[in-house]
């Protein structure tokens, strides 16, 4: 649950302060993971920082700072600095100036995330605990398990277009599976910004893992991430749950109808 800045104690926001050269700050305007995310300028510079302070606020936020430090993806914003003071703990990420990625059809951001996917495709996972298929997803396939690092969660809020090229930001749910999850994932997403399920697959179908796996595999994960999602909608209000349960759910609904596969 996010929390305004100024509740944050007076030790943090001095700690901030003192590192950033101020503490303006603007909070941001998607995401749940941490309970503080805001960009914070001063004359030091700008960072995005993020802060926690429950208990599952502090091990997500501990498990992305891991995560982060070890990727060592380009497309991936640097650690700048982190403390731990007054129960809070607190991290500063490099800030990425831009807007959110287009994933809509013909949009030239669809470029860009391209040619994340071939980096993110090839990148070894690191070895800090990374989530399972099965701990990230809540089902599992042999096929899904693999060396890979998958981000898992590249929806638009997460992709952020700068004047250097794409930043993929929130490692909070980084994954070690085969490199076609990655792609499995984008689906819904892509549905979501106006494709169509063929639109969506014939897309993903440029890069080579999509080919590696079986078309059953493919309506399996299809099926068990729609019938995920359908039963997390029904139980909750949140429209964003909805809404993936609507795009999870038109993709299966493809396959099943679907007999080109």
């Amino acid at each position: 649950m996010r929390i305004d800045w100024t509740a944050l104690p007076e030790a943090v926001t001095n700690e901030v302060a003192d590192r950033v050269g101020g503490s303006h700050a603007v909070p941001a305007g998607t995401g749940d993971h941490a309970e503080i995310a805001a960009t914070v300028t001063g004359t030091n510079g700008t960072a995005f920082v993020k802060a926690a302070h429950s208990d599952f606020g502090i091990r997500s936020l501990r498990f992305e700072l891991r995560v982060s430090e070890a990727v060592s993806v380009p497309h991936s914003p640097a650690v700048q600095w982190h403390f731990e003071t007054a129960g809070w703990l607190v991290v500063a990420f490099e800030h990425c100036a831009g807007p959110h990625a287009d994933l809509s059809p013909s949009s030239p951001d669809l470029d860009l995330l391209g040619e994340a996917l071939e980096v993110l495709g090839k990148a070894q996972a690191p070895d800090v605990g990374l989530f399972s298929p099965k701990g990230r997803l809540g089902f599992e396939h042999p096929a899904m398990d693999g060396d890979t690092l998958v981000h898992t969660d590249l929806g638009p809020a997460n992709l952020i277009v700068t004047s250097r090229g794409l930043r993929i930001v929130d490692w909070a749910m980084a994954t070690k599976a085969a490199p076609w999850v990655e792609l499995a994932m984008l689906v819904p997403w892509l549905i979501g910004s106006g494709h169509t399920p063929q639109q969506a697959e014939t897309w993903l179908a440029q890069h080579p893992a999509w080919s590696t796996v079986e078309p059953l595999v493919l309506d399996d994960f299809a099926t068990k991430n729609a019938e995920k999602w359908a039963s997390k909608s029904s139980q909750a209000n949140a429209g964003w749950m909805r809404d993936l349960a609507d795009w999870t759910g038109r993709w299966s609904t493809y396959r099943r109808m679907s007999g080109n596969h």
